[in-house]
């Protein structure tokens, strides 16, 4: 009969995953980043920075927005497929991606910078 003495468990890096074990418990997740995965992220920025722009602004808190947001191919997965959990997030009616937008320029990732414009309804 084989015991927990008998055996040795090790792991080696696997490309994609984190791996921690802490005593009896190992736990390893996939890491790897999907399309989703990188539009939900963008989405979630773009709510932050929206909100900060309202902050900014001295909207109430209760106050309905139209959005334009300067168009760039990194955010238009983010609008085509969070676009209601964006507008749900910061009150917003409309969002529209346009190439000739004012309004705040706003960093969205490390080489990503574009112009946000938000007015009440």
């Amino acid at each position: 009969m084989i015991s927990t003495d008998d055996v040795e468990i090790s792991f080696d890096e696997i490309p994609g995953w984190q791996v921690a074990v802490d005593r009896e418990i190992t736990v390893a997740l996939d890491i790897t980043l999907t399309d989703d995965l990188i539009a939900e992220g963008i989405a979630r920025e773009l709510v932050n920075r929206i909100q900060n722009i309202r902050k900014s602004n001295n909207f109430n808190v209760t106050d309905r927005i139209n959005i334009m947001i300067q168009d760039h191919e990194v955010i238009q997965p983010a609008v085509e497929k969070f676009g209601d959990y964006i507008k749900n997030e910061v009150l917003g009616d409309v969002i529209t991606l346009n190439g000739n937008t004012e309004g705040e320029e706003v960093e969205i990732t490390e080489t990503l910078s574009l112009k946000i414009l938000i007015t009440k309804v």
